[in-house]
């Protein structure tokens, strides 16, 4: 099966200072969409929640700046490392990724061919 990075873009505002039931609500939906990925024939092989934007830091070169690499409404939040038979099958499982305050981008990983 190939693998696919599902990132997870959000407008980082419908986490400030949230009630606690919504990072509730977002931890069982999470739990529930690595249970659907395998229910879908798809595995889950890594991902994590990232720290706001506000913690970026970006090298250009030799230049080190605080903040994102690109400003943008929706900031990556965090992402899936996910393996699915095709890109069909990886769009299937990514629809049911939990992103309420934004939406995911799926990505392929590049293969590489083997050396030797």
């Amino acid at each position: 099966m190939a693998q696919y990075l599902v990132l997870i873009y959000e407008n980082e505002s419908g986490y400030d200072n949230p009630d606690p039931s919504v990072w509730q609500q977002a931890m069982e939906a999470h739990n529930r969409f690595a249970e659907q990925v395998v229910e879908l024939g798809g595995q889950v092989l890594g991902g994590n929640a990232l720290q706001p934007t506000a913690t970026a830091t970006s090298i250009r070169g030799d230049v080190v700046t605080d903040g994102p690499f690109a400003e943008t409404k929706e900031a990556l939040g965090g992402f899936y490392l996910i393996e699915a038979k095709d890109l069909d099958h990886a769009l299937q499982i990514s629809r049911l990724c939990p992103a309420p305050f934004g939406g995911v981008e799926v990505r392929p990983v590049m293969e590489f061919p083997e050396q030797g």
